[in-house]
């Protein structure tokens, strides 16, 4: 919703800069970003989450690093390796899933990388979360 208001103010005040003056109207778009970002927070809330995917060899280390230093929960796919090389002789994997802000994102990519340089990590946007733990309390 604030995308569509933000784009027909961007519109009107393209079409004002030619009869006032640039600045006025760049003033008057940056205002109306401001208030369609102030829109989406409201509608949407401001905690955004993201879903990880993270495929390593070193998974049972990072699900408890995920646990213990995110305070997350996480979620184990059982998987196969796929890859051409025929270095793996294991080719079962556990592959983690779990949900984080977006303000948790990079905590999380370092404490991966601490772990498992290699690692495959796939990221994407969360729209709506329902059920389950989405964060657990501090522990006092």
């Amino acid at each position: 919703m604030g995308d569509i208001i933000l784009l027909i103010n961007v519109v009107i005040f393209l079409a004002a800069a030619f009869v006032l003056n640039i600045e006025t109207s760049l003033y008057s778009i940056l205002t109306y970003l401001s208030a369609s970002k102030t829109v989406d927070f409201i509608i949407q809330g401001i905690e955004e989450y993201t879903g990880v995917t993270i495929v390593s060899s070193k998974s049972k280390q990072i699900r408890e690093a995920i646990i213990k230093n995110l305070n997350r929960s996480v979620t184990i796919y059982k998987g196969e390796r796929g890859s051409i090389e025929s270095q793996f002789k294991n080719k079962d994997i556990d592959i983690i899933f779990t949900v984080v802000t977006r303000l948790e994102v990079q905590k999380l990519k370092e404490e991966v990388e601490q772990i498992d340089r290699k690692a495959f990590m796939v990221m994407s946007a969360i729209n709506e979360i329902k059920g389950g733990i989405i964060k657990r309390r501090p522990l006092h």
